[in-house]
């Protein structure tokens, strides 16, 4: 039974948390940079996880709920690595979270030179409803709780 609550713990938080990233990308019309979309992709994975914990008891359920430890350590540290880029303790590893550079040339030149789409760089920082929290921090606070929270309850999971 614990399985499952910590399964369905899992959907709830990714969804909330995918929810919320869709909602300020696409409501607020936030511009998200390179670290921001690497970041969604571990609660994408703890999604599939809380599905396969809520939905399969027994050993599956365990070692899905078992799995989303990692996955939530993961996530926990691109949050540290991305809030560290935007308080500029560190240069992003990521070569495209870097404002472009044009030089010289024709106006022409440069502006055939520009990318595609609208590019943010990682180290500016986006706050949600005037937080004074990024929201790549408020992210990994986020992993951090459920990590313990899961980590408690397959604690408990085991000893029963």
């Amino acid at each position: 039974m614990i399985i499952r609550s910590i399964g369905g713990m899992l959907v709830l938080a990714s969804a909330f948390a995918l929810g919320l990233t869709w909602y300020a990308e696409h409501i607020l019309e936030y511009v998200p940079c390179e670290l921001c979309l690497l970041e969604r992709m571990p609660w994408r994975i703890l999604l599939v996880l809380g599905v396969l914990a809520l939905l399969i008891p027994g050993r599956i359920g365990f070692w899905s709920a078992v799995l989303s430890i990692p996955v939530l350590v993961i996530d926990i540290g691109l949050a540290i690595l991305h809030g560290g880029v935007e308080h500029k303790w560190w240069q992003s590893p990521l070569p495209s979270c870097h404002a472009p550079h044009f030089h010289g040339g024709s106006f022409r030149e440069r502006l055939l030179s520009m990318p595609m789409r609208p590019a943010k760089p990682c180290d500016d920082a986006t706050y949600l409803f005037h937080l004074p929290i990024s929201m790549s921090v408020l992210g990994g606070l986020f992993a951090f709780v459920l990590l313990v929270l899961i980590s408690y309850g397959i604690w408990r999971e085991r000893r029963s």
